[in-house]
């Protein structure tokens, strides 16, 4: 593992040092009873072998059963303690990034699945907890199994513990062998298995689209192939790791081979002691176990080096959209709601053409002002950068004469009620889905939100009302209803500046016409509608046409009827299709 994860590791468990180090000195004791239990039965036998008692049995079978009991204590305690701080740095991986995810943009998430990300933040954070647990202590256990008995064999006799023991850097080798195959095993285990739980998700996401379709055959044979490359790869990782163990195992019982074979000559040439030889044999036996874990020890590191990566990938990703060095605060009962644009243009990443093109415009406080044009000239781009969305430059974008990109973000967000295009409703009831924006929200105020969304008529008729489960995104309730859901969201934080990006197109005109009028008259917000329904937005103050990411029009709706453009072409072209229907 090369020095930049070395250290990334040594990060996660800085602050857990204290249980580590109770864990190591536990593993030290454990090393050390392992190492004196066996001397302690080469005395045993030696003294039994000149002077036989029962009593003297059983001092030592007492006297070995109870330090026995005393090191599987210890043992528990150290495992309890090491393992846990895996558990715990776990716990925190998990914490952190989750809480980078939500600081991150939303064009991130456009780029980077679901389905990636929830495999990073679960399967990889579990291999590094798998490292962090079983590792240390292997890796621990290792260094005090061979600080603590070579010594104690070469004080038996230097010749054969040095015999013993020279199967052991060819065990190393081996394993550093196959490293680096392990290594990029793994990986490949670990994305097919990202591109698995995309496909998972996207489906169960999608299944009314693919039942609609009849695509359940094409989509099981994408699975299929997703699936089998999921086998293949998990298939020729543990073809590499069953050649690994038993070669490292099978080395690791030579050494106990060449004692047995070395050793027996000794005790004939009276070198050593019948249980100097018994203690010989129980110390490399000691040391056989944790040097066979090293092959365990080293998938653990290549699997901990990929996941380590792939996390990391995450937390350094540095959010585009945050609060300025310098800025400053704007509380929610200052806030008029004027909104003013000043050459405002903004390119997406890797396009080539600006999605908006020096737009300049002032919207007053609490003026109602819609938004029309033909898909992709820019309005929900236009909507997207209001509350900062987008990473716009600075003095193009202002909130009361405030440069939105200098105002702190919560303070900014509070301000503006949005809703998008698509309306997420979570997996919760329609009560919870409203109140998102303030949990602890009244009934009644929800109530009431609901029916300045036209919705409540239609909650009441629920067998279960506001407690009903809506299921996942809201797919219990029709289109129209999930929208005036979003809305009723929107309304009930009572901020200054509403967007609504198109956010009524399953709605009929008259229930769409009433709710703007409601807004207009009654909440005296500054009301930004997206919409392709020109017969909703004909009531509004005024109406800013967009064209290739510009302002091409701006007036009211008779104005602009009076005036020979794009928004007269759109109304004609509504019309038409209105009287065909």
């Amino acid at each position: 593992m090369n020095n930049r994860r070395l250290k990334k590791l040594l990060t996660y468990l800085y602050p857990h040092w204290r249980t580590i180090l109770i864990g190591v000195v536990a593993l030290f004791f454990v090393n050390s009873l392992s190492v004196y239990i066996p001397l302690l039965i080469r005395d045993g036998v030696d003294q039994l072998k000149s002077t036989f008692k029962f009593s003297q049995v059983w001092y030592y079978v007492i006297l070995i059963l109870v330090l026995a009991t005393l090191m599987f204590a210890i043992r528990l305690l150290s495992r309890v303690l090491l393992f846990g701080v895996g558990r715990q740095v776990e716990y925190e991986l998990k914490q952190k990034i989750f809480q980078h995810l939500l600081k991150l943009e939303p064009a991130y998430f456009a780029i980077n699945t679901s389905g990636d990300l929830i495999n990073r933040a679960t399967s990889d954070v579990d291999n590094i907890r798998r490292l962090l647990g079983f590792a240390v202590l292997s890796i621990v256990n290792t260094f005090f199994a061979y600080t603590l008995t070579l010594p104690a064999m070469l004080a038996i006799n230097v010749p054969l513990s040095l015999w013993a023991v020279t199967i052991y850097p060819l065990m190393l080798i081996t394993v550093q062998l196959f490293s680096d195959r392990l290594r990029v095993e793994q990986l490949e285990v670990q994305e097919s298995l990202s591109d698995i739980s995309e496909l998972i998700q996207e489906d169960m996401s999608g299944m009314s689209l693919i039942k609609i379709y009849a695509q359940e055959d094409n989509e099981k044979r994408a699975f299929e192939v997703k699936n089998k490359n999921l086998l293949d790869a998990n298939l020729k990782l543990a073809l590499t790791r069953n050649l690994l163990f038993p070669i490292v195992e099978g080395l690791s019982y030579v050494s106990l081979l060449i004692l047995l074979a070395l050793g027996t000559r000794a005790i004939i040439r009276g070198e050593i002691t019948t249980g100097d030889f018994i203690a010989l044999i129980i110390l490399v036996e000691g040391l056989g176990f944790p040097t066979a874990l090293l092959g365990f020890t080293i998938t653990a590191y290549q699997r901990g080096e990929v996941s380590i990566d792939r996390i990391e990938a995450i937390l350094q990703v540095d959010p585009q959209i945050k609060n300025a060095p310098n800025s400053h605060s704007m509380p929610l009962e200052h806030v008029k709601g004027e909104i003013r644009a000043n050459k405002l243009s903004y390119t997406y990443p890797g396009a080539k053409k600006p999605a908006l093109k020096e737009v300049s415009f002032k919207i007053l406080a609490g003026e109602t002002v819609a938004i029309v044009g033909p898909i992709g000239c820019g309005k929900s781009t236009l909507a997207n950068a209001i509350p900062r969305l987008l990473d716009i430059n600075s003095r193009q974008l202002f909130i009361d004469d405030q440069d939105i990109t200098q105002i702190n973000l919560a303070d900014l967000r509070s301000s503006i009620a949005y809703v998008p295009q698509e309306s997420f409703l979570f997996s919760t009831t329609i009560q919870n889905n409203i109140r998102y924006g303030d949990p602890i929200s009244e009934p009644i105020n929800v109530e009431t939100a609901a029916k300045q969304a036209q919705i409540h008529p239609e909650i009441l008729n629920f067998p279960l009302q506001y407690e009903t489960l809506v299921g996942e995104r809201g797919i219990t309730l029709s289109g129209g209803q999930r929208q005036r859901t979003a809305l009723a969201r929107a309304l009930l934080i009572n901020a200054p500046i509403l967007i609504l990006d198109d956010a009524l197109s399953s709605v009929d005109n008259e229930t769409a016409t009433k709710i703007l009028n409601n807004l207009s008259t009654e909440q005296k917000k500054t009301v930004i509608f997206i919409s392709h329904q020109l017969s909703a937005v004909a009531n509004a103050d005024r109406i800013f046409v967009m064209d290739k990411g510009e302002i091409v029009q701006m007036g009211t709706h008779e104005d602009l009827l009076l005036q020979s453009g794009l928004y007269q072409r759109l109304w004609n072209q509504q019309q038409l299709e209105a009287t065909l229907n």
